[in-house]
């Protein structure tokens, strides 16, 4: 009698160890790349650069990304989809009936770990090489961006209408964004204030009681 066939575990396949290791290194050649990119400048980091910095021989990133320039897309559009789904997250956490106020607590916070987390290599590399992309990639980035950005605006507006925001919420979020990125030129990690504390200055600068 013939034996039933074995079932197949739902779900995706489980990843093999190579995958998970193509994985990794691929995670580690963006670290990498981004800081060097931070320190250098992407015009004077060079592939053999980014290779020897992790440990790989010079042609290994060519096998995760085809050319310099598509690595240093990587890193920013990763990162911001990265960011926008961790922003989902934390919003998803909150009561549905959470204060205006308490969610631009929550939207700041989490912008901080954006900015100055583990893995925030991607904001200033953004920053400052945004006009190394390609047009196209420009407009790739810019469309993740506005889905991240736009998620503040219902708070900022409901911060508006009961009067403890001063200024309009399109150009308040502008002030907002651009004041929290320059916290990136002068914010040294385990010395003076901790990012929760940076939240409250934040929202005791932008926004006043009512």
């Amino acid at each position: 009698m013939d034996q039933p066939a074995a079932r197949r575990p739902r779900g995706r396949p489980r990843k093999t160890a190579e995958e998970i290791d193509d994985g990794n290194r691929r995670r580690t050649l963006m670290d990498v790349a981004a800081r060097l990119f931070i320190t250098k400048g992407y015009a004077a980091t060079s592939t053999r650069d980014i290779a020897a910095a992790a440990g790989m021989h010079s042609g290994s990133p060519f096998y995760h990304f085809e050319s310099k320039n598509a690595l240093l897309f990587a890193i920013m559009n990763e990162g911001m989809d990265t960011a926008v789904q961790s922003q989902q997250r934390v919003l998803a956490a909150l009561a549905p009936d959470a204060a205006p106020r308490e969610r631009l607590r929550v939207l700041i916070r989490h912008h901080f770990e954006v900015l100055l987390g583990p893995h925030s290599g991607f904001i200033p590399v953004m920053l400052y090489e945004w006009r190394s992309l390609t047009p196209a990639q420009r407009k790739n980035i810019t469309r993740v961006k506005d889905v991240y950005e736009a998620v503040w605006v219902p708070t900022l507006q409901a911060l508006a209408a009961q009067g403890a925001l001063a200024a309009d919420p399109g150009v308040a979020r502008l002030f907002i964004f651009g004041a929290l990125h320059w916290a990136v030129q002068w914010f040294t990690p385990h010395k003076g204030k901790t990012l929760d504390e940076l939240t409250s200055e934040a929202l005791a600068l932008f926004i006043r009681e009512v």
